[in-house]
């Protein structure tokens, strides 16, 4: 569905029926780009009002969160970093914000 005829990444996303419950041949989803991404964040946050925000500082929140909740499911690190799309764990590490009240929190329970 995302490969061209070549083997390469296509410029569409091509849906069979089956993966779109539709009966009418299917849909084609165009691709977009990381900077058209970037660029409707960009006026959602100026339709919000949101001063000083970038897609980036979502990723970083996201990334965050993600960390300070894996656990409870029975993830790891490893697995955020995949969700990240990081090649190296230390680039996850380096989007993870410290937490100093749950530093001291962990430090009661030992």
């Amino acid at each position: 569905m995302l490969l061209a005829s070549d083997g390469t990444l296509g410029e569409e996303i091509h849906l069979t029926n089956e993966a779109s419950k539709g009966a009418t041949g299917g849909r084609v989803i165009p691709m977009t780009t990381a900077q058209a991404i970037v660029n409707q964040f960009q006026v959602w946050y100026k339709i919000f009002g949101l001063v000083g925000c970038s897609s980036h500082a979502g990723r970083r929140t996201f990334i965050t969160n993600t960390a300070r909740k894996i656990s409870t499911v029975g993830g790891s690190l490893k697995d955020i970093q995949m969700l990240a799309g990081h090649s190296s764990l230390q680039t996850t590490q380096r989007y993870i914000d410290e937490n100093k009240d749950a530093k001291r929190k962990v430090v009661d329970l030992v």
